[in-house]
C-alpha cells in the first residue's frame, strides 16, 4: 500500500506510476494507492506501519525529525525510497486588475503599502499553508497584519480556491502548485492573472526556516508573465519505515530505476524525473536496502 492524499491528485498519479513500475519489473505485484490527509498525515501513517510506502514533502519529514509543529515530539522512522520530484512552486497569483490598482509588483508591496490583500492559502494541515504563511510574515505581511489593514487569509483546497478567484471574492492564491498546472490555466481563462515574485533575500530567508530550495519560475511559462519569477518550492520523496521489509524495498527501488519512465509518464510535469534525480533524497537518510541499490547502479 501507497499512502498518498486525496483522489485525483498528482500524488494519486504517481501512486499509479509506482504501481506501473513495479509491475513491470514484477508481474503480478500490485501497489495499492491508499487515499490520505496528505504528508503530515503519511508521517504517522508511516510511522504507525499503516502503510509500506507513503509520499511526503521533504519540509514534513525534516518537521516530524525536529519535532516541530503539527509533532509534538520528534519521529525519525522514515527512511528515504526515492525523490519524486523538486518542483512544485510557491506561486503568487494575484488578479491583475487588483495588483495594478494597488500597485503590486513583488510580495513586498503586500506589506509596504499595507495593502488590505484578500489571500488564499491552502488547508491548514498541509505544509504549503504553513510554508506560505511563512512567506508572507518574511515580507512583514503576517495573517494578523493583513487583518488589521482590511484584508483577510482563507485557508481553502485548491479547487475552492480557483472559484473564489473566478467569484472575486479573494485577490490572491498564495499556493505550491507546479508551473503551467491545469487549474492555473482554467483560471487565467476566466480572468486576468498577475504572477509575483518575492526577492531574492526573502526566498532565501523563508528557505532557510524550512529548508527547502528556491526557485525561478521561468519567464514565458505564461503569456501573461514574460519576466522570470523568483520563490521557493517544495520536494516530495517516497518514504518507507526504518523497518520496512528490505526485499520489499530492494525490489521497489530496482523497479523505480529500471521504469522511470512508468512514473516520469504520469504527467507531463513529472517528465524530469529519472534514476539520477531519485538518488538525490537528502530529507531522510535512504532504506539500507535502497541505498544499496543506487550504489549498484552508480547511482550514488
Amino acid at each position: 500500500t501507497l499512502c498518498g492524499a486525496s483522489p485525483g491528485g498528482l500524488w494519486s498519479l504517481l501512486g499509479a506510476g509506482v504501481d506501473a513500475a513495479v509491475k513491470a519489473s514484477f508481474p503480478g505485484s500490485t501497489v495499492t494507492y491508499q487515499t490520505s490527509g496528505g504528508g503530515f498525515a503519511n508521517v504517522v501513517q508511516i510511522d504507525q506501519k499503516k502503510c509500506d510506502l507513503a509520499i511526503i514533502h521533504d519540509a514534513e519529514v525534516k518537521a516530524a525529525r525536529a519535532g516541530q509543529a503539527p509533532f509534538s515530539a520528534p519521529i525519525d522512522s522514515m527512511r528515504s525510497v526515492a525523490v519524486m520530484y523538486t518542483w512544485a512552486p510557491m506561486q503568487l497569483l494575484f488578479n491583475k486588475e487588483f495588483a495594478d490598482e494597488h500597485g503590486i509588483n513583488t510580495m513586498e508591496d503586500i506589506a509596504a503599502k499595507k495593502v488590505p490583500v484578500n489571500i488564499l492559502l491552502n488547508k491548514k494541515g498541509n505544509v504549503a499553508s504553513d510554508v506560505g504563511a511563512s512567506m508572507l510574515t518574511a515580507v512583514g505581511a503576517s495573517p494578523e497584519m493583513i487583518d488589521d489593514w482590511g484584508g483577510s487569509v482563507t485557508y481553502a483546497a485548491s479547487k475552492e480556491q480557483g472559484e473564489l478567484m473566478r467569484d472575486r471574492r479573494a485577490d490572491v492564491i498564495l499556493n505550491s502548485l507546479f508551473v503551467n498546472h491545469g487549474s492555473i490555466r482554467e483560471l487565467a481563462n476566466a480572468i486576468d492573472l498577475k504572477l509575483v515574485p518575492v526577492t531574492k533575500a526573502t526566498a532565501d530567508t523563508v528557505a532557510e526556516e524550512w529548508t527547502i530550495g528556491t526557485f525561478t519560475i521561468p519567464g514565458g511559462s505564461y503569456p501573461w508573465a514574460p519576466d522570470d519569477t523568483m520563490t521557493v518550492t517544495l520536494s516530495a520523496q517516497l518514504f518507507v519505515n526504518a523497518d520496512a521489509d528490505p526485499a520489499m524495498v530492494k525490489d521497489v527501488t530496482t523497479a523505480l530505476i529500471d521504469n522511470a519512465d512508468k512514473v516520469s509518464g504520469v504527467h507531463k510535469a513529472m517528465k524530469a524525473l529519472d534514476a539520477k534525480l531519485m538518488a538525490t533524497a537528502s530529507a531522510a537518510p535512504y532504506h539500507p536496502a535502497a541505498e544499496e541499490v543506487y550504489k549498484a547502479k552508480g547511482l550514488r
